[in-house]
């Protein structure tokens, strides 16, 4: 088990950007598949990105191009670069993490979420 802390989250302009990231504490922590998801208003938790203990990555396509995910074994920690922001990113961000699942295959462990706006 890992617990997981994510930070980074606020307010930005369209077109912006941020940067999330996740601190992981426990073990193994390079074995563990990580992930982004996010859940707007009214709307189911959906995957936007995820990296594999081997660094291979997965994007949800409405984010292609635009979010890089990213990891550090060193830091234990998985960060998320979003660019070029819109309105519909808008919603709480969460991180994931699974020991040994496959890529885009959601985890046990869950951080607490961080709320992220795109707003003028």
């Amino acid at each position: 088990q890992v617990q997981l802390v994510e930070s980074g989250g606020g307010l930005v302009q369209p077109g912006g950007s941020l940067r999330l990231s996740c601190a992981a504490s426990g073990s193994a922590f390079s074995l563990y598949t990580m992930g982004w998801y996010r859940q707007g208003p009214g709307k189911q938790r959906e995957l936007v990105a995820a990296i594999s203990s081997g660094g291979s990555t997965l994007y949800a396509d409405s984010v292609k191009g635009r979010f890089t995910v990213s990891r550090d074994n060193a830091k234990n920690t998985v960060y998320l670069q979003m660019n070029s922001l819109k309105p519909e990113d808008s919603a709480v961000y969460y991180c994931n993490g699974g020991l040994l699942v496959r890529l885009g295959v959601p985890g046990n462990n869950w951080g607490q979420g961080t709320q992220v706006t795109v707003s003028s």
